[in-house]
């Protein structure tokens, strides 16, 4: 799918991958750029950056819960009415979560509900006129964790496994029919959530993050939203910012219980 002419919805983009991914888009000459997230005065000072670089009419924001069935519903009809119907949809949005076995109820809920029921409540939403058309793209913002583990975090490890599933569901039912699927697989990317962890009071978030930062490379979303739009122009399934991510997953397919010793190990390392 070529960028040029075409209509998004980012969610979370406030800042991070998400304002990265909204920046790229309009450099690609996207028609519009709908960007949604619940800071609305981060969200607000974004949109006023882009819309001074790339124009009003080309940019709108909307303080919205990406995980609200009634606020994606009225997302999706505000693109339309500005811009025309939605061609891409990125479920940018994310939680970290509550560490291990002491997380609350609520906290799974909350994981679980953004990162992984987000994208399944948007798709049902954006699907069947895709379908219509002939035409649409979903691209999922998982993890590197939803291909491996995370130390620490076991809502985000698992709730970023289900928003891989999920992807590889989309693009096995509807790929023949012209919906195309991305999921973007990063480790650690320079963004409020990464620092937060690493700053935490908590020695088993301190860990997750230092995990993170100690795996490889920390890119700038900028770099991250690079693999995107190329993603989108390949129309490939998984991007991977970190190459070395692809070389872990197949070590785990490889060897499963060798894997999970050394990651045993390598916990042990960083507490």
């Amino acid at each position: 799918m070529q960028i040029n002419g075409r209509v998004a919805i980012v969610t979370g983009a406030a800042g991070g991958i998400g304002a990265a991914i909204a920046q790229r888009l309009l450099e690609h000459g996207a028609r519009g750029v709908l960007l949604t997230d619940l800071d609305d005065g981060r969200l607000a000072a974004t949109v006023k950056r882009l819309a001074g670089a790339h124009g009003e009419e080309r940019v709108s924001g909307d303080a919205a819960d990406a995980a609200s069935t009634a606020d994606l519903e009225r997302l999706i009809a505000a693109a339309g009415e500005r811009f025309g119907p939605v061609d891409l949809y990125f479920a940018n949005a994310g939680v970290g979560g509550g560490p291990g076995l002491d997380a609350s109820e609520a906290e799974w809920s909350r994981a679980l509900d953004v990162n992984v029921m987000a994208h399944v409540r948007a798709a049902k939403l954006l699907v069947p006129g895709w379908l219509e058309r002939g035409s649409g793209y979903f691209f999922s913002t998982a993890s590197a964790a939803g291909l491996l583990t995370q130390i620490g975090s076991a809502t985000y490890a698992v709730s970023k496994h289900g928003a891989v599933a999920f992807a590889e569901w989309l693009s096995v039912t509807y790929g023949n029919e012209g919906v195309r699927v991305s999921c973007l697989c990063p480790q650690g990317v320079e963004t409020e959530l990464l620092r937060a962890g690493s700053r935490s009071d908590d020695p088993v978030e301190r860990a997750a993050a230092q995990a993170v930062l100690d795996a490889g490379e920390v890119l700038s979303p900028l770099d991250v939203a690079d693999r995107v739009t190329e993603a989108i122009g390949d129309e490939r399934f998984l991007v991977l910012p970190h190459p070395q991510v692809l070389d872990f997953f197949r070590h785990k397919g490889s060897d499963y219980d060798r894997w999970l010793r050394g990651m045993r190990r390598y916990q042990e390392a960083v507490r």
